[in-house]
C-alpha cells in the first residue's frame, strides 16, 4: 500500500517560514520524480516545485530564491522549506510522487496540509 504522509505547515506570519515534509512508503522512492503542489481557495492546483531521483529540481517561478525542496532516498522524504512566505502563499500544499514509465504515468498525492500566511 501506497503512503505520502505530510507533516508541517500550519500558521506564520508574512516574512516567516515553514517547513514541510512528506514521508512515502510502498513505492521504491529513488524512482519517483517527488514534488509539492498547491491549491489556494477558488484556484486550480499548482506545482510549487519538483526534485528527480538524481536530486535535479524546478521550481514555480514566484517561489524561486525562497523555497528549496530536498528529498533524502534513504530515508523515503521530501521537504519544502518555504522562506519569506507572502499572503498569496496560503493554500493546501499536497505532496506528489510520480513515475513515468511510458506508456504509464503513476502518480500518489499526500493528504495534504493547510499553510496559512496572515498577520
Amino acid at each position: 500500500q501506497v503512503q505520502l504522509v505530510q507533516s508541517g505547515g500550519g500558521l506564520v506570519q508574512p516574512g516567516g517560514s515553514l517547513r514541510l515534509s512528506c514521508a512515502a512508503s510502498g513505492i521504491i522512492f529513488g524512482m519517483y520524480r517527488m514534488g509539492w503542489y498547491r491549491q489556494a481557495p477558488g484556484k486550480q492546483r499548482e506545482l510549487v516545485a519538483t526534485v528527480t531521483g538524481e536530486g535535479r529540481t524546478n521550481y514555480v517561478d514566484s517561489v524561486k530564491g525562497r523555497f528549496t525542496i530536498s528529498r533524502d532516498n534513504a530515508k523515503k522524504k521530501v521537504d519544502l522549506q518555504m522562506n519569506s512566505l507572502k499572503i498569496e502563499n496560503t493554500a493546501v500544499y499536497y505532496c506528489n510522487a510520480v513515475l513515468e514509465a511510458l506508456p504509464t504515468i503513476t502518480s500518489y498525492w499526500g493528504q495534504g496540509t493547510q499553510v496559512t500566511v496572515s498577520s
